[in-house]
């Protein structure tokens, strides 16, 4: 039997179906529901199947799938097995997947349907078997893609009285293989407690009830959507609903009037979208918002007028929006908190599965964290005695076992006294809320020592009018700004004439640029300055966690 008091993935998900039988747990947009009760039956069904394929204990399994109930199905069956789960980003190329399957000696890859083609002939050859998400389905080796409707489920019609496998809280439950914005990804490992616990202490943050339901818009395969998106949910009774499709407008729009979601997680790139492609234009669309915006008090008003109005957008009944994976664009989370918008900042990495700290409620204050959450320590690493800045350290239940067969690069992540070196500079404020400056190893040092953080200079240039976003970089000792140009607003001030809005882009792009150095450098510290601009005609590339890749524009 299992031993429920454990902090285990396994005693998770039995409490959870016993306390909340009847409870919808997981389902699509627009399907019947399904319960808890049903959740524990396929669970158990699955977990037959894989030991059948001769899948147990400590054996490593890959879930490469969009989201959907039978992800969260393939990894509760892992867990009650004993087996490890490793979560593959579906953006990843074929490369790194590959990759991934032969460092963590993957035996079953878990694929769905429309992630097949991603699966390279090396890939088949390594793993023993592998299995459709969308039904359970043995694939046979060498079937094409066209077949997998023709498959049908080899899960057992009914249950031999299985019987889950009874884990330790440190023994390993998940790999999962970060894709760092240097280009270097890691297996980070993580126990049973670790997610765990992590789903538990998320609570003390933003309490969660049976009543609330979850539109997941984030990968499962993301430490934050597979932490506080599933285990959170699942852990304390609530709904979670997936989409069929990309959250794009057309199919995310429906979705949030069918669903009302009370929840919702996301990253900054998604809000940052959205504020920049449909609010700032309305605020820039006449001299007359533009002067009101510029004023303190009717840029309040203006802020409530637009965030009620985006609430709204979003089913009406948000009353969480969290926002985590990197760092928030200062402009837009000043509209969010100013116009009184339920959103939430988290602060962490894949490494503390996730959470470190959270802006929530009165500990919200435009640039901060928040404060650690209950169960973790921070501390700030030598600071400058000047700025109180230093390396953000870590201790907590949350912290990772360590990267898998990484032994050298495990040790120089912590200290000699056991805390965990988070690699971002941060500093506490009077009220001990934690302001995060930047990554090290992105920092830059002026000519005169000054420490510079292009993260912050970004966030002065992605407010001005007609950019979508930049980075900064230095080159032969300047500063560099990269700007890649709104062109949605830009066809908006030509009214849609995309002739005459790529003819200004491409006759005006350099007066615009210099126009907004100008602007940017009247607003930075003298150090910070931007020497030279120039235009990125194409969005930056980025990392299946939605992050710029720095590491090929450096």
């Amino acid at each position: 039997m299992i031993d429920k008091t454990r902090l285990t993935l396994p005693a998770l998900f039995y409490n959870s179906v016993e306390k909340f039988a009847d409870n919808t747990a997981v389902k699509f947009v627009g399907d019947d529901d399904f319960t808890y009760r049903q959740m524990g039956e396929d669970v158990e069904l699955l977990a037959e199947l894989l030991v059948e394929l001769g899948i147990g204990k400590g054996d490593k399994v890959a879930i490469l799938s969009a989201n959907m109930p039978n992800w969260g199905k393939a990894f509760f069956a892992l867990s009650v097995i004993g087996a490890v789960a490793v979560p593959i980003l579906p953006d990843f190329h074929s490369n790194e997947i590959e990759t991934i399957i032969e460092h963590s000696e993957t035996k079953l890859l878990f694929v769905s349907e429309g992630l097949y083609k991603s699966v390279s002939p090396g890939v088949i050859a390594m793993v023993e078997h592998m299995v459709l998400v969308d039904n359970f389905a043995v694939i046979p080796k060498e079937t094409p893609a066209g077949h997998l409707k023709k498959l049908k489920s080899s899960v057992p019609q009914t249950t031999r009285k299985f019987l889950p496998v009874n884990v330790e809280e440190e023994e390993l439950a998940s790999i999962i293989y970060t894709s760092g914005t240097t280009g270097n990804s890691k297996g980070v490992m993580l126990t049973h407690k670790n997610l765990a616990w992590t789903a538990q202490q998320s609570r003390t943050l933003k309490k969660v009830t049976p009543n609330d339901r979850f539109l997941s818009i984030l990968p499962l395969s993301h430490t934050l959507e597979n932490t506080v998106g599933f285990l959170l949910p699942f852990m304390y009774g609530a709904s979670v609903h997936y989409l069929r499709k990309p959250p794009v407008p057309s199919v995310l729009m429906p979705a949030l009037k069918m669903v009302r979601p009370t929840i919702m997680l996301t990253v900054p790139l998604i809000i940052e979208k959205i504020y920049r492609g449909k609010i700032l234009p309305e605020f820039q669309k006449s001299w007359l918002t533009r002067f009101l915006i510029g004023w303190a008090p009717t840029r309040k008003l203006l802020h409530k007028v637009a965030a009620k109005k985006l609430h709204k957008t979003l089913g009406g009944h948000l009353h969480f929006f969290g926002i985590g994976g990197a760092k928030l664009d200062r402009s837009v989370e000043q509209f969010l908190f100013e116009g009184g918008f339920p959103y939430a900042i988290g602060y962490g990495l894949t490494e503390t599965a996730p959470l470190l700290s959270g802006a929530v409620g009165k500990f919200r204050r435009v640039g901060s964290a928040g404060i650690a959450m209950k169960g973790v320590s921070l501390r700030i690493a030598n600071p400058d005695p000047a700025t109180g800045e230093g390396e953000i350290q870590a201790k907590g239940e949350n912290v990772m076992k360590g990267y898998y067969k990484a032994p050298d690069i495990t040790k120089d992540v912590f200290t000699d006294d056991g805390w965990f070196r988070t690699g971002d500079r941060g500093m506490f404020d009077k009220k001990n809320l934690l302001h995060i400056k930047g990554r090290i190893k992105t920092m830059i040092v002026g000519a005169s020592g000054e420490n510079i953080y292009p993260e912050e200079i970004e966030s002065v240039i992605n407010k001005m009018r007609f950019v979508m976003e930049s980075l900064v970089v230095e080159k032969k000792g300047k500063l560099v700004a990269m700007i890649h140009l709104n062109a949605e607003e830009i066809d908006e001030h030509f009214k849609n004439l995309k002739e005459e809005a790529q003819q200004f882009i491409s006759e005006r792009s350099d007066e615009i640029l210099q126009e907004i150095m100008k602007k940017v450098n009247q607003e930075v510290n003298k150090f910070s300055r931007i020497n030279q601009v120039v235009l990125q005609p194409i969005p930056f590339e980025r990392t299946p966690t939605r992050k710029i890749k720095r590491f090929l524009y450096a």
